[in-house]
């Protein structure tokens, strides 16, 4: 008698484990952090060898931890950290150059190129995107024309691309499949066909035969076989049957099923997705349109997408760079030591500016500095920050969808600070819901995978697994939200142009 589902959530800055019931219950976890890499100056890299490793690691902790037999686990589903690109020679296994993260910004000139004459919105029309170093194809490119011999390798047909997701399928599996999710996050994939499409790899240089086959976000990709590092036996034969892009994992465990719904999850970068059902809506106001999921054979589901590049990882600067605190909690404690932000506003474009300006030549900036400000200021600028970049997206997505949100679901590991979630619903001014399992990305893809083996029959016994946790309503006054936000939108002009 198979009791519970799995799911891998390899994320930017670690792995985990995690396993439920058939409640959505966690019942078991593991979690390691990885090494971020950072070459040059906007250069950001993981080596997909120590994700992998990571991976066995984390896998084997959640069941030592947890005393679950991996026999009563039904399936495995896989979440990943998107538009991170990784190249690997078919035969050796070994990649050819480290995974180039989603931050990273080399590719600017790729992309500058690619839109000199049609613009940043070129692809638009086809893939939903426009022209951002944010997305895997320019990368993959850039792999191609930079590291010896890959172009030579790619001509013969012996590389293959994959974002993470992809990665660890083949590696669990030895298939080479991703899903409509990460597909479309490549700017290789035409939104409509849901295939690859032939004009966009010939405008990047990129071989046919380096690309996965793209399948449904829920279904038997494979089975678990023994790999060259040991995984745990117990695991031998189980089913990989759920695959998405982290975000789409998280609008999928927040149970967004219905034209209109919408979450909000707090990562290292923060990213809202508004289900707009089984057709794709074009965007006028900086946002992507991108799959939401698809399960099995059943139509595809579109979203559009905000994205913000800096948002957790802002808080982790402020620890790892700076030392104004020794752990991520500490920022809620420094921010509540003052009143206010002191006047000054963080503008954390350390990648560019992502939704809705796409400005790739964007660098951070503090402004507003005096002698009065202190590092309580910073903290508390330091959470605005994700706040104000929220409303951003949420004004752009009510004006693109013509959909005004009544409520905002939320998830991901900022949603546990309470200082952040009161100033957030302030300034979009509708109820903020946390739910009562707040990590959905990976609840998402066990969901996705449960679906495809059976152990959940169909949507409506997820949304009957959905609970709220914590509910913050607006409790400030117009004129101040109107200040504060003007202010924010002052400084984030001071951002721009920095990069020639």
């Amino acid at each position: 008698m198979k009791e519970y589902v799995a799911s891998i959530d390899q994320g930017t800055t670690s792995t985990r484990f995690m396993i439920f019931n058939h409640a959505g219950e966690v019942v078991g976890v593991d979690q390691k952090e990885h090494r971020q890499i950072y070459p040059k100056p906007g250069w950001v890299e993981h080596d997909p060898l120590e994700i992998w490793v990571k991976t066995h690691d984390v896998m084997k902790g959640a069941l030592e931890k947890s005393g679950v037999d991996a026999n009563k686990i039904a399936a495995i589903g896989i979440t990943n950290q998107r538009e991170t690109a990784v190249v690997w020679n078919r035969h050796t296994g070994e990649p050819i150059y480290n995974a180039i993260v989603w931050q990273d910004t080399r590719t600017d000139e790729i992309c500058k190129t690619l839109g000199k004459e049609a613009g940043q919105d070129r692809l638009r029309a086809k893939t939903g995107l426009p022209l951002a170093t944010y997305f895997s194809g320019p990368k993959v490119k850039w792999i191609l024309d930079n590291v010896p011999k890959a172009r030579e390798l790619a001509d013969t047909g012996d590389l293959m691309f994959g974002n993470m997701d992809t990665w660890l399928i083949w590696n669990l599996t030895g298939a080479h499949v991703t899903d409509v999710t990460n597909a479309s996050r490549t700017l290789l994939m035409n939104l409509e066909s849901l295939d690859w499409d032939d004009e966009l790899l010939a405008l990047m240089d990129i071989p046919r035969s380096m690309m996965p086959e793209i399948r449904s976000s829920s279904e038997i990709y494979g089975h678990v076989r023994m790999g060259e590092i040991a995984l745990d036996g117990s695991f031998e034969g189980m089913p990989v049957a759920g695959d998405l892009g982290d975000q789409h994992a998280a609008l999928f465990g927040q149970t967004c099923f219905d034209v209109g719904d919408a979450k909000n999850t707090y990562g290292t970068g923060c990213f809202m997705l508004l289900n707009t059902g089984e057709k794709p809506v074009p965007s006028k106001s900086g946002l992507l349109t991108t799959l939401g999921y698809k399960i099995g054979d059943q139509p595809a589901v579109y979203a559009l997408e905000g994205s913000i590049a800096i948002t957790g990882a802002l808080v982790q600067w402020l620890r790892d760079n700076l030392g104004i605190i020794k752990s991520a909690p500490e920022v809620e404690e420094l921010a509540q030591s003052v009143e206010d932000n002191g006047g000054i506003y963080f503008v954390p474009a350390f990648s560019g500016l992502f939704a809705p300006y796409w400005r790739s030549n964007a660098r951070g900036a503090i402004v507003g500095m005096t002698r009065y400000v202190n590092k309580g200021h910073i903290a508390r600028a330091t959470l605005e920050a994700t706040a104000f970049q929220t409303k951003e997206v949420l004004d752009a997505m009510e004006k693109d969808s013509g959909v005004s949100l009544k409520s905002l679901k939320v998830d991901g590991g900022m949603v546990f600070n309470e200082t952040l979630m009161q100033f957030q619903a302030d300034m979009v001014d509708v109820p903020v819901i946390r739910p009562q399992v707040a990590e959905t990305t990976a609840l998402g893809a066990a969901y996705a995978a449960g679906l495809a083996v059976g152990f959940w029959q169909n949507i409506d016994e997820l949304r009957a697994n959905w609970g709220k946790d914590k509910e913050w309503t607006p409790a400030m006054d117009a004129e101040k939200r109107d200040s504060e936000y003007a202010n924010w939108k002052k400084a984030v002009t001071r951002t721009f142009d920095w990069v020639e």
